[in-house]
């Protein structure tokens, strides 16, 4: 997946994108974040920025309450 540096990614995105990996993988929210940490961020929150990542980080919370 191409990502446009250019702006930052929403909660929402990376809610979708978390959803998206639980249902393909079967697998837990925890796994998830994981994957979805090392694939967008390539294990680096500065990667896509400072809000994108904080964004990440209240979908993960938001995906947990579920």
């Amino acid at each position: 997946m191409i990502i446009n540096r250019g702006g930052d990614l929403h909660k929402e995105y990376f809610v979708s994108y978390m959803n998206l990996i639980m249902n393909a993988m079967e697998c837990s929210v925890e796994k998830a974040k994981d994957v979805t940490f090392q694939r967008l961020f390539k294990n680096n929150p500065k990667k896509l920025g400072v809000t994108s990542y904080q964004e990440f980080l209240l979908a993960y919370e938001e995906l947990q309450k579920t």
